[in-house]
């Protein structure tokens, strides 16, 4: 059967008709020492054989039926495994500028769209492995999920008993997508009448048994849908205003158990004060250049996924808020981000996201890129990987995510390993020129934070 994509990688996927909102996700992994490059291989040849998208293209369907999987016809594993030396001086500066450059380039879309490189002989005798992939390929808990896959326990590699046979390619038929997209067509008016039927006679029976509370339960919905899908006319910011195609990506360690501390002792979780740790360096940033800032535009992804969805995939939504950078008391900063992201998490559109992105693909692309490009920030959690790990025998010490901007003036993802929150800074370049600056923005703020621990 063949597999459509969902309708909201479908809504990043057509968007990216405009560059600067590709949905590209680097991650970078530091080893302590280079690792066996025939383990690494079959790692990945066994993750490709297990998932298939890790095999698959996307190819467009006749609408109004979303893009489609298919195998690739000519898949070829080295040419999504790639192995290099450091650039010199070999230091994680000349890492993170290969980094940059994969954020910035788009995929070769007649190929499964993931990339990793193996660089070696870095300064201090370590290595570090590049990855890059469409965030349709897998979100970051799914990321997590797939890296196990990858990882060991322990510095000796487990022995894989047996790789799964390559899955078969169809030949290609005439015709065959046009089919397809009648049948899924077909399956999505079927399912809207069936849904209908079924829901109807008990709205009505609701509304004759409490009219008044069935009326303000489809209001309440209607207003959390149209908090989903509102407009941003302007930025929250009046300096972050410019968006380009130049991307600056940094890192930022910082101590997991002092900021969880410094999260409760304010009322907040361990991602209301990594929120807050940003927003404060956005507020420093306008206080350096004379500009007064409070509510700022906030893109948070939130995951829908279920012990029922398997490794990989993309099972997160959206959503946009506002939240208070103004505030300069970081413990009162943490407690109103808690409160608005707690609002967020519950609100009554988040089950009904696909029909929201299905619309929203009826929509033109300029509109939506409008919408994006006029947000401020974008944040993101992803919890890692709780103990330390080896790849090829040998250890992981770091690993940063850099999530895409997607129109946003910064993307700021925390990727926990073991006790540490490593932080992967994607700015960009054209909103914040100034890019070392905020950087120490980002360091003083998340300092003041952590000082609430003490």
């Amino acid at each position: 059967m063949t597999e459509f994509m969902r309708s909201t990688d479908a809504f990043t996927w057509s968007m990216e008709a405009d560059p600067r909102l590709r949905s590209t996700v680097v991650t970078v992994i530091l080893l302590d020492r280079s690792p066996d490059w025939d383990v690494v291989r079959e790692r990945f040849d066994l993750v490709s054989r297990e998932l298939p998208m890790f095999r698959q293209r996307v190819v467009n369907s006749p609408l109004p039926a979303p893009p489609r999987w298919e195998y690739a016809p000519d898949f070829d594993l080295d040419f999504h495994l790639r192995r290099v030396s450091a650039p010199e001086p070999g230091t994680l500066d000349g890492v993170l500028e290969m980094a940059r450059v994969a954020a910035m380039s788009d995929f070769d879309r007649a190929r499964p769209m993931w990339e990793v490189t193996l660089i070696d002989h870095l300064d201090d005798g370590g290595a570090a492995v590049l990855c890059k992939f469409h965030h349709a390929l897998t979100d970051g808990v799914g990321g997590v999920q797939i890296a196990m896959r990858i990882f060991d326990l322990d510095e000796d590699p487990r022995v894989i008993d047996a790789i799964p046979a390559a899955p078969a390619v169809p030949a290609p038929q005439p015709l065959a997508g046009y089919l397809d997209a009648l049948r899924y067509n077909v399956g999505l008016v079927g399912a809207v009448v069936s849904e209908s039927a079924k829901n109807t006679p008990r709205l009505l029976f609701n509304m004759i048994r409490s009219p008044l509370q069935t009326a303000e339960a489809a209001g309440e919905l209607a207003a959390s849908v149209y908090r989903t899908v509102r407009p941003v006319n302007k930025p929250g910011s009046p300096l972050m205003t410019d968006r380009t195609l130049v991307r600056r990506l940094a890192v930022l360690d910082v101590p997991m158990p002092r900021l969880r501390e410094a999260a409760h002792r304010s009322g907040g979780a361990l991602n209301d004060a990594f929120v807050a740790g940003v927003a404060g360096a956005l507020r420093r940033y306008h206080d350096k250049h004379g500009v007064g800032v409070y509510d700022l535009h906030l893109t948070m992804p939130i995951s829908l996924r279920t012990e029922d969805d398997g490794a990989g995939g993309n099972r997160i939504t959206l959503m946009r808020f506002d939240v208070p950078a103004g505030i300069t008391d970081p413990a009162r900063r943490i407690k109103s981000i808690h409160e608005c992201t707690g609002r967020v998490r519950h609100e009554k559109s988040i089950p009904y996201t696909q029909l929201i992105a299905s619309a929203l693909n009826a929509m033109p692309r300029w509109y939506i890129g409008s919408v994006l490009r006029h947000v401020d920030f974008l944040c993101s959690d992803v919890p890692g990987v709780p103990v330390p790990v080896y790849l090829g025998g040998a250890a992981v010490r770091k690993q940063y995510a850099f999530g895409p901007t997607v129109g946003a003036a910064v993307n700021v993802t925390l990727l926990t390993y073991v006790d540490t929150c490593a932080l992967g800074i994607d700015v960009d370049a054209g909103a914040i020129p100034d890019f070392e600056e905020f950087c120490d923005c980002l360091a003083d703020s998340f300092n003041e934070v952590l000082a609430l621990a003490d």
